[in-house]
């Protein structure tokens, strides 16, 4: 099983903690280990990681890891949709493949649970803990379902039963819908595919997972994450 980590952007709602978010310190190794090790550990066996601001830094991070890697570069990762870095990673699809993004602390078997539960299309993982004080509720991706099917996926939903935990199962189907948009975010990807019946969610019951997109959640990981 191979992996995509999207680590291009400049992560600017912790800047004040750290210049590049995927460095940032938790227990001594930079958050894009702790991604990629959990990713390895839930099943994947190898990854590719696109990065943009302070490319080479980030990189040579994830190298740490000790997960055979390949390095994709979005050159334009500041003024366009994160799509564009999904898309960056194109030919290392031929079958099904991880995506995640690289601020997202994971939990092995929530990586385990997704792989097992993926299907055709795109899938994703959803938590249906509405309210979960681990989750911003202003910031975190909503998404709505009926019946195991994505119906509508975005930030300003105001009708939603359950968080994107940020972690999927995609297929070149993805990446063909991705393609086909003028400004491609992979929210908007996972809607074109929503609309044709082809995307999934996948209820990650009691699973960890946790955003580190801000000093609140830096606090909440070095507080309460199991780090065993």
């Amino acid at each position: 099983m191979h992996a995509i980590v999207l680590a291009a952007g400049a992560g600017s709602r912790l800047r004040d903690v750290t210049p590049v978010k995927p460095l940032l310190s938790l227990r001594g190794r930079p958050l894009i280990q702790h991604v990629l090790g959990a990713l390895a550990a839930g099943g994947a066996t190898s990854a590719t990681v696109v990065v943009g601001y302070r490319a080479d830094e980030v990189a040579d991070a994830a190298r740490g890891a000790g997960l055979p890697l390949t390095i994709r570069h979005n050159p334009v990762w500041d003024s366009t949709p994160n799509g564009v870095s999904v898309l960056a990673a194109t030919e290392d699809v031929t079958g099904p493949t991880l995506l995640s993004m690289a601020d997202h602390l994971l939990g092995p078997g929530l990586v385990a649970a997704v792989i097992a539960g993926a299907k055709g299309g795109v899938s994703l993982g959803v938590d249906r803990r509405l309210g979960h004080r681990w989750v911003d509720e202003e910031d975190v991706t909503r998404v709505r379902t009926r019946d195991g099917r994505i119906e509508a996926i975005g930030k300003r939903l105001l009708v939603y039963d359950c968080y994107d935990t940020g972690l999927f199962v995609v297929r070149p189907a993805l990446f063909e819908a991705l393609a086909a948009l003028s400004a491609p975010s992979l929210s908007e990807g996972v809607a074109l595919l929503a609309r044709a019946g082809q995307a999934h969610a996948i209820d990650i019951g009691d699973q960890a997972w946790l955003d580190i997109d801000d000093a609140r959640a830096q606090t909440l990981a070095e507080a309460e994450w199991d780090w065993r």
